[in-house]
């Protein structure tokens, strides 16, 4: 485990070095997130992470939405997925759903992606096959600011789950 006194010690690059996969694709919010150092929790320095999200700019939140995988990609389409979404999808079943859950979520993906213009997210923790369908038909209805807000909240939940694995 490590501990606040080494997190809080570090160099910047080293700090990046060590956080920058917590948001995927996008080492800049760990980057930005180095200078609000020293922290007091693991919880502070979530907290931290998800205010340098926050104050970004537009461009730079949409760039980091669409720096996540498509749920559910098999084959050349998951040779981009980092190692977290890989092991994040595998715990929800997405490698192993059935022909008709994987054909479901081909055709969801691509209808969301039409009308967003960027991947669905979902914290996948705790859910399966199923019900990340059921998520997916339930907020193609919601509207283009909801949606960018939730896939923001959803990536939170995600880069949460992921500094508690590092900090384990």
């Amino acid at each position: 485990m490590i501990s606040l006194e080494a997190i809080n010690g570090m160099s910047a690059t080293e700090f990046v070095a060590l956080f920058g996969a917590v948001f995927e694709h996008s080492p800049w919010v760990a980057e930005r997130a180095a200078a609000r150092r020293p922290f007091t929790s693991r919880e502070q320095m979530l907290h931290a992470m998800l205010a340098v999200v926050e104050a970004a700019s537009l461009d730079e939140q949409m760039a980091l939405i669409r720096a996540h995988p498509h749920l559910g990609a098999r084959g050349r389409q998951n040779a981009g997925l980092s190692k977290a979404s890989a092991r994040e999808q595998k715990r929800a079943g997405l490698d192993a759903c059935s022909d008709e859950e994987f054909a479901e979520l081909l055709r969801l993906n691509a209808a969301y992606v039409r009308k967003f213009g960027f991947p669905f997210i979902l914290a996948v923790r705790g859910h399966d096959p199923r019900s990340i369908l059921a998520n997916f038909k339930s907020r193609l209805h919601n509207d283009a600011d909801l949606e960018r807000r939730t896939a923001l909240t959803q990536i939170g939940i995600i880069a949460g789950h992921r500094l508690t694995e590092l900090w384990a």
